[in-house]
């Protein structure tokens, strides 16, 4: 009886042991995932991760200054992107502005423009932008915000 308590004090433990190194484990947060985050000035104002990158999400820059600075990080499930492409479309799809980044160094490698590049595009009836993120890993592009100047611009979004 003594060796069947023994063993199986043994194999609990050496379960335990082995799920404490599984990244799927109840017992560790996972490791990486996917999604974003925007930044004003160093500042998170916007993420999104999981589920939550498929619903539509609006970034406001009515309080921003032209000399404040966006900075968008996307991550890769714990690697580092290659090709990063940043572009901004128009109301009506069209291609507006590109962006190109360096591939990042690390996980997670900040992609910065200033406010006033965006603000520069908004031109006529083009009052509404969105932004979108492409790379290597991510090759598709998936469109991270709606970018709106004033409170009356969300309702152009719609």
């Amino acid at each position: 009886m003594k060796t069947f308590i023994s063993k199986s004090i043994a194999g609990v433990a050496m379960a335990t042991a082995l799920l404490s190194f599984s990244a799927k484990s109840p017992l560790s947060s996972p490791a990486g995932g996917e999604g974003f985050e925007i930044l004003l000035n160093g500042k998170v104002v916007l993420q999104s991760f999981g589920k939550a990158l498929n619903s539509a999400k609006t970034l406001q820059l009515s309080e921003a200054s032209p000399n404040d600075k966006l900075t968008i990080r996307y991550h890769h499930c714990g690697k580092a992107g290659k090709n990063r492409i940043v572009t901004i479309k128009d109301g009506q799809d069209n291609l507006v502005k590109t962006w190109r980044f360096k591939d990042a160094q690390t996980a997670v490698g900040d992609m910065s423009c200033n406010v006033r590049d965006i603000i520069s595009l908004k031109k006529g009836s083009n009052r509404v932008f969105k932004l979108y993120y492409s790379s290597s890993e991510l090759p598709a592009g998936r469109m991270l915000v709606s970018v709106v100047f004033d409170k009356t611009d969300l309702a152009v979004r719609k």
